[in-house]
């Protein structure tokens, strides 16, 4: 049936709100009034008049009068038969229009509001870098906006969910056997930061640890509150395992809250210049119970090695590791391992951080010290009676997932992806003086060092060398390994993209990876964003994209590596580029490229918008940027739910960090990698150490230089003052006067 259509006689432009119960005053209601009926008059259908329908009020409004929603109904008289405009004002506050003027004053009302949003100018301004573009300062100020608009109520009781609305028939029976079922303690009841308060209002555990970085930035108390709440005991079950999220409150996802915890007490220590020690203690002794979770629950056979589900990103390999493995194979998974002995090394952070307040802590640090090595340890496995494997391959240079069936029957998985960096995470630099004031940590290191040889030498970089500054370094990976991964890590033919790091290496565009089993291939392929399979389904749909929260983490791991190491350590990245940098160069190259998914580029346009070109030159959209779910990997196109800012809502950070001196990632490849002559001292340096070694660059050897290999080249004492290629970054370790330490 055609809809009524509202015909009047007065065109003139309505002036103001009315309610036809009042004559046109200004209505004061309360739940004690009694409610009006509502008539829609004047209405014809096809040109007939219709008999006015009459909407009794009592229908809507729960007779008690008391709920926890409520709404204004405004009648507008007079309105034009082409329609007009008014303005609806909105203030909360207890007081009537006779107490507070600038209810009815449209000047006052007005002022407020430019008075509140010259606050919010002021105090964005001061909190961005003074150097950095307006367009990235607008980036930067909108990406926490949405940190903060993305609060939102979240009540889930779970014994009210099983059990059903008093007033409404009960839920059918199967409710209490389904998901969740075991999760009866569960009483959530807070205002919750959401990825998409959209299209996924609800909250995940280990999304909400990203968020709590930016959001420190601006609302360190509610940051906190978030961390802190999710270790909860009305949250937190009392085996201490973290509800994940709605969905399925028992899935596994990356322990990274030990991580946000630190990071959020150190960035109020930094920006705010305080220190919430009740804030890191309250929320480290609940992260004991989910530590022992993890150790009872996902290492079940008391081998240290740790896998299943999104615990391992399971989007990216062969299989689907949410479900069981054909043939009864075993997963060895290199990331999964190594997401554990990252937790380990956050939680020995914390405990050394509060050993300079008790040193009760200096023991549970010694503890987590001795996962921390187990951990590593596990990153080998039995094989065979006699025999042992890595996840580490050494002829690729690469950590990879193995598959197992039984002793004897083993093999490597050569994907390489975002698994094969994880490893890196796993990194933590001890300050002289913080082992100087903890007498009996830095003696049962030593200890273990002395007494424990053959696992304190596997799978970890050495403990007796001193880095940068007499400093000592806990990491899966060595000196060897971390240049060798960074080498892929670092190639824009694999992993590295001019927008961050790719998920899936773009090396199997030309090399898909595939495995038979019972006769059945399962195939990997590159697809730089969403996935061409059907194998996941729904929001887990994807293979290679950017995300973010994992291109945020490895520019940290680079950091920490070059407090270690310091200029010592030079990369060239992107590798076969020419350009050398130490390691917080490369942390900063990543850190650009992120921006840079949002940040205009020379021709004004947003990669992020994927080449939308009203969303990048049309006035009224191209000042607003969209924060995806996540990226292409070759052009940086938001991917997936694009109402959220999420976790990338880290941008903010990045922008915080090194807007000031940002530039566009583009470097161009050196004349080395196709064979050509070198021009300059550092390809000059590249090229010889490659020869010596027996690579060949046109035979597509490529190697990482670094600067101990630049000793051993002839002649360097007289290059000195020779050109060299300048670093994109303000973080070089080559200049154009100055050798290599130690030439």
């Amino acid at each position: 049936m055609p809809q009524p259509e509202k015909q009047t006689e007065d065109e003139k432009t309505p002036t103001g709100l009315q309610d036809p119960t009042l004559d046109g005053k200004l209505a004061e209601a309360s739940l004690d009034d009694k409610p009006a009926e509502t008539k829609l008059e004047g209405a014809t259908v096809n040109g007939e008049p219709v008999e006015p329908e009459v909407w009794p009020a009592e229908k809507f409004v729960n007779p008690e009068r008391k709920g926890t929603k409520a709404a204004a109904h405004y009648v507008f008289q007079d309105v034009p038969g082409k329609g007009g405009c008014v303005v609806v004002r909105l203030k909360m506050t207890p007081n009537a229009p006779s107490e507070d003027p600038s209810i009815l004053d449209e000047e006052l009302f007005d002022d407020n509001i430019e008075g509140r949003r010259q606050d919010a100018d002021e105090f964005y301004f001061n909190l961005a870098p003074s150097g950095i573009t307006d367009d990235m300062r607008n980036v930067m100020r909108q990406a926490l906006a949405g940190m903060m608009w993305t609060k939102q109520y979240y009540q889930y009781i779970q014994q009210e969910w099983l059990n059903g609305d008093p007033s409404q028939p009960p839920p059918p029976r199967a409710r209490r056997f389904g998901r969740n079922k075991d999760w009866k303690h569960l009483y959530i009841n807070d205002i919750l930061s959401m990825p998409d308060k959209w299209e996924y209002p609800w909250f995940a555990t280990w999304d909400t640890a990203f968020h709590c970085i930016p959001l420190a930035m601006v609302d360190p108390t509610f940051a906190k509150r978030q961390l802190d709440l999710m270790t909860r005991e009305w949250y937190m079950k009392p085996d201490g395992a973290l509800p994940a999220y709605e969905w399925n409150f028992s899935d596994v996802n990356p322990p990274v809250h030990a991580w946000a915890t630190l990071r959020v007490f150190k960035q109020e220590r930094k920006i705010y210049g305080r220190e919430d020690l009740n804030f890191l203690e309250r929320v480290f002794q609940k992260l004991l119970l989910n530590f022992t979770w993890w150790v009872n629950r996902k290492d079940a056979e008391g081998n240290n090695v740790f896998e299943g589900g999104f615990l391992g990103l399971d989007n990216i390999g062969a299989f689907n590791r949410s479900e069981p493995l054909p043939s009864g194979a075993k997963l060895r998974q290199a990331d999964g391992t190594a997401w554990m002995a990252f937790f380990a090394l956050q939680m020995l952070s914390i405990a050394l951080e509060l050993s300079k307040h008790n040193s009760v802590y200096e023991d549970i640090a010694s503890k987590f010290f001795e996962h921390f090595i187990h951990i590593a340890d596990a990153m080998t496995y039995p094989a065979s009676n006699d025999q042992e494997l890595s996840l580490w391959s050494e002829e690729d240079g690469f950590y990879y997932d193995a598959i197992q069936w039984g002793y004897g029957n083993a093999t490597q998985m050569p994907i390489r992806s975002i698994v094969g960096i994880i490893p890196l995470f796993a990194t933590l630099v001890l300050e002289p003086h913080v082992l100087k004031k903890n007498p009996g940590f830095r003696k049962r290191m030593q200890w273990f060092v002395e007494n424990q040889r053959e696992v304190s030498k596997r799978n970890i970089a050495s403990m007796k060398s001193r880095g940068r500054g007499d400093r000592v370094l806990l990491a899966l990976a060595d000196k060897d390994r971390l240049v060798r991964i960074l080498e892929k890590m670092l190639d824009e033919d694999e992993l590295l993209s001019d927008y961050g790091i790719r998920s899936l290496s773009k090396y199997h565009k030309d090399h898909p990876y595939s495995i038979t089993v019972d006769g059945q291939t399962n195939e990997v392929p590159y697809w730089p964003g969403d996935s061409h399979s059907g194998m996941f389904g729904g929001n887990s749909n994807w293979r290679g994209p950017i995300w973010i929260c994992i291109s945020h983490l490895a520019m940290e791991s680079l950091q920490r590596f070059h407090q270690y190491y310091g200029s010592d350590l030079a990369v060239e990245c992107p590798t076969d580029s020419g350009y050398y940098m130490n390691l917080a160069g490369a942390a900063e190259e990543i850190q650009h490229r992120l921006i840079h998914i949002f940040a205009r580029d020379e021709k004004g346009e947003r990669a992020v918008n994927g080449g939308n070109k009203k969303l990048n030159h049309d006035p009224h959209f191209r000042d607003y940027v969209q924060f995806y779910e996540f990226f292409h990997g070759d052009n940086g196109r938001g991917l997936g739910a694009s109402h959220q800012t999420g976790w990338t809502g880290l941008v903010a950070w990045h922008i915080y960090s090194v807007g000031e001196w940002c530039r566009l990632p583009k470097t161009p490849k050196s004349e080395l990698a196709h064979g050509g002559t070198p021009t300059d001292l550092s390809t000059a340096l590249r090229r010889q150490a490659l020869l010596r070694r027996g690579h060949h660059p046109q035979r597509g050897g490529r190697r990482l230089a670094l600067l101990g290999v630049h000793r051993r080249v002839r002649g360097l004492r007289r290059a000195r003052a020779r050109r060299a290629v300048v670093c994109p970054s303000r973080l070089i370790c080559i200049s154009k006067t100055a050798a290599p330490r130690g030439l």
